[in-house]
């Protein structure tokens, strides 16, 4: 049992987590991206979605600044792997990168809030709705995040765990400090 639990671990680190059937009909990566993009002119499609402080957060209030898009919940192990990186990239680039996690929590919404006191989340932190995932091509694992560049087209879209490294990387492209 024990290690049918760190198989299961090992592969949700590396491979996300994801709540769908194997019976589901699902795009390979590129063509869901590729659709995306096609649909959007690359645009990353904007939203008005509710931040966990009640506040409404659109994605055109960070017009001029890189936005890392982060779909994830507080159930998914990969995904609180993932969030001290986070946390450290809105800490060290705040002036130019915006982080926003997007919660895909249903059953464990009410959870949500001290889970981001708990990890100590820099963030802001909104929740997701199914028109959202829809619109920006569907997430079949979490994390699954976008990186969106000043001019709000979407870079790069990652399924699954990012290290830090690849997002800095990414980062200091965009800002020109490659």
């Amino acid at each position: 049992m024990y290690n049918l639990f760190l198989s299961f671990l090992l592969i949700s680190t590396l491979v996300g987590c994801s709540k769908s059937t194997n019976n589901e009909k699902k795009p390979s990566d590129n063509q869901e991206t590729s659709t995306l993009l096609d649909n959007n002119n690359n645009k990353a499609p904007e939203f008005t979605l509710t931040s966990t402080d009640g506040k409404n957060i659109n994605l055109s209030d960070y017009n001029g600044k890189i936005v890392i898009l982060d779909f994830w919940a507080t159930w998914c192990p990969p995904c609180r792997k993932g969030i001290p990186d986070l946390i450290e990239i809105q800490k060290e680039y705040g002036k130019d990168v915006v982080v926003i996690g997007v919660s895909l929590d249903s059953d464990t919404k009410s959870e949500v809030v001290p889970f981001i006191q708990k990890f100590g989340i820099n963030y802001t932190v909104v929740y997701g709705t199914p028109e959202l995932v829809q619109r920006y091509g569907g997430v079949d694992g979490i994390p699954t995040s976008f990186v969106i560049n000043k001019n709000g087209e979407i870079v790069n879209k990652h399924i699954g765990l990012v290290p830090k490294s690849e997002f800095t990387d990414q980062i200091n492209k965009l800002l020109n400090k490659s």
